[in-house]
């Protein structure tokens, strides 16, 4: 299981200091949507240069353009990068073939998706599908987290939105992902290391590692 480090609403130079606290306890970076927007391509190009040996996300949440945007993403150092569950299939389709050419993954965020939608993305055995509860949903009503459940076991899972100490066991021991996003719950730590090591912790808990 890997914890994948959201990077959102901060400088590219801070996003690189909070990750060198994490890297020990952090196995995957996510360049946030904010960090792309505001920042563009170079923010995804300078934390794969600060970290080349860790698993880089370009958050960029395609709903259209999907290979013009998948190749900016891959070509400035992405791993991975993220296509919104409500898009045309076609977009998908194009995504996926973009990233089959690039040897990189697609992550799909199901963010908002029916349950007719996301049993139609669990054909795409070589994606991650995240089941993602939106910072909206978690700022102005609340909401944690859906709880999206594989159809098939084979499935990539990844989970974000509000995860917490208090909420990582039940997500695990529920969903078992093979991925959790944590962001602020690090980020705005008062000690990101300290809180990083907690998790990675009590993962291993649930896991009963």
């Amino acid at each position: 299981m890997n914890i994948q480090l959201a990077l959102d609403r901060m400088k590219i130079a801070d996003a690189i200091q909070l990750s060198r606290e994490v890297e020990q306890d952090i196995d995957w970076i996510e360049v946030g949507t904010s960090l792309i927007k505001e920042f563009g391509m170079t923010s995804v190009r300078k934390i794969k240069e600060a970290f080349p040996n860790k698993t880089i996300i370009a958050d960029i949440k395609t709903n259209d353009n999907a290979r013009y945007e998948f190749e900016l993403c891959f070509q400035a150092g992405a791993d991975v990068a993220t296509v919104m569950g409500v898009s045309p299939l076609v977009t998908i389709e194009a995504c996926m073939d973009v990233a089959k050419q690039y040897n990189k993954k697609v992550m799909i965020d199901l963010l908002n998706t029916s349950d007719e939608q996301k049993s139609a993305l669990m054909r795409y055995k070589d994606a991650i599908l995240c089941d993602h509860v939106s910072k909206d949903q978690q700022e102005e009503s609340g909401e944690r987290h859906l709880g999206t459940r594989r159809e098939d076991p084979t499935i990539q899972l990844a989970v974000a939105g509000g995860i917490t100490f208090d909420s990582i066991g039940h997500l695990i021991e529920t969903l078992n992902p093979d991925v959790v996003i944590i962001g602020s719950a690090i980020s705005k730590a008062q000690n990101p290391s300290e809180a990083a090591a907690k998790f990675k912790q009590l993962i291993s808990q649930a896991r009963g590692e």
